[in-house]
């Protein structure tokens, strides 16, 4: 038996393999039960499922299985949990980063039209706070989980890959310790999955990883009866971005009719700077743009064009 109990309050899901699956299917059988106010510590394997290791290179990507990403451990039984309530995560602590990765890979990101030669990059994750991108570049280590959710109402089996009403593959950034997500709960039990732990990530990953790394996740659970949600929501218990913050920004903006086209224009201008500035090439500077830069809607009135802004943070340049 690979679950085992500290003690009522606690448990720990080891051996990830044995408990992934990559859909959002409600016919899914439970790999664990919890109770309200549980904590349970997941053992996660980073989103390749194995595939990659700190010595991979881009015939890897290129070789990759798409049919093994994104692997979520679950899913968890939540005992009460009917559909209508209200089931809260708090992210208690993310742990024994080791090693990890952001990959260019062909057909994906936001600038996949420009990026089609896949390329890799991977990290040493062992000095706790912070990792090297390049000399002279430093990231902070923000861990969080890029996919969370529960299971959908709807019959058959929904991939991972896109967010939904139950969460799902959200990468949203600022999930990290201290968070409570809000997630609706659909179906008995909610069926709750848990994966595609990240070392750090700016907002939008725009080359479609974040720095991918495998840790020990530890999550509380608490359910909240016939308080109805729609969509996911969360709260964080302090400033967001500190570390970022520190030393201002440098910012590009892209405008169009379009939030995604005019999402492109803002990330390759940075781009662009990066290159320019820091001597960069242009698959580093993407990958730096998915890691370390935060993408921000600042106008969606004045039609016919809505506004984005890229900001990188000065703080990581040393």
């Amino acid at each position: 038996m690979s679950i085992h109990s500290h003690n009522h309050t606690h448990k720990t899901i080891h051996d990830f393999k044995s408990h992934m699956h990559y859909g959002w299917d409600k016919s899914l059988n439970p790999i664990a039960e919890v109770e309200s106010g549980q904590t349970i510590s997941y053992e996660i394997t980073e989103s390749s499922g194995g595939q990659f290791s700190r010595n991979s290179n881009a015939e890897h990507v290129r070789n990759m299985d798409f049919e093994k990403v994104n692997p979520v451990a679950g899913p968890i039984y939540v005992k009460g949990a009917q559909p209508g309530d209200t089931l809260e995560i708090e992210m208690l602590d993310f742990r024994q980063l080791d090693w990890g990765w952001t990959a260019i890979i062909p057909g994906f990101g936001l600038l996949a039209d420009t990026f089609s030669e896949p390329a890799i990059k991977t990290y040493d994750l062992t000095k706790r706070n912070k990792t090297e991108f390049l000399p002279g570049i430093d990231l902070f280590l923000k861990p969080f989980p890029g996919t969370i959710g529960v299971a959908l109402p709807e019959e058959g089996n929904f991939s991972v890959v896109p967010p939904r009403k139950n969460g799902g593959n959200m990468d949203i950034r600022h999930l990290t310790k201290g968070t409570k997500l809000y997630l609706p709960v659909w179906v008995e039990g909610a069926l709750f999955s848990i994966g595609d732990t990240h070392a750090a990530q700016g907002d939008g990953e725009v080359c479609g990883t974040a720095i991918e790394a495998s840790m020990e996740t530890t999550v509380r659970f608490k359910l909240h009866k016939g308080k109805s949600i729609a969509e996911p929501r969360y709260e964080i218990p302090g400033p967001p971005t500190p570390e970022a913050d520190s030393q201002g920004y440098f910012v590009t903006t892209g405008n169009g009719p379009d939030l995604f086209e005019a999402s492109k224009k803002a990330i390759g201008y940075m781009i662009e700077h990066l290159v320019e500035t820091y001597g960069l090439s242009d698959q580093e500077a993407y990958m730096l743009c998915s890691v370390a830069v935060d993408l921000k809607i600042n106008e969606i009135v004045d039609a016919p064009n809505w506004l984005v802004s890229a900001f990188l943070p000065n703080s990581i340049f040393k």
